[in-house]
């Protein structure tokens, strides 16, 4: 079975770059304090690592 990962958007994305706020709707996140889950490949890994000041994760 492959890992998940719990990502929960922790910090506002007012007034941040166009890219980051775009990252973080890849991922699924539209409000402060939601949580998804994604398997945990490369891709999800490069975009946590690009808003890694925005999120929190946890490892399932």
């Amino acid at each position: 079975m492959s890992k998940k990962l719990e990502i929960t958007l922790t910090r506002s994305v007012i007034g941040r770059p166009e890219d980051q706020r775009v990252t973080v709707r890849t991922l699924g996140l539209k409000k402060l304090h939601q949580t998804v889950v994604h398997d945990d490949n490369a891709a999800i890994r490069g975009m946590i690592n690009k808003v890694a000041h925005l999120v929190t994760v946890k490892e399932q």
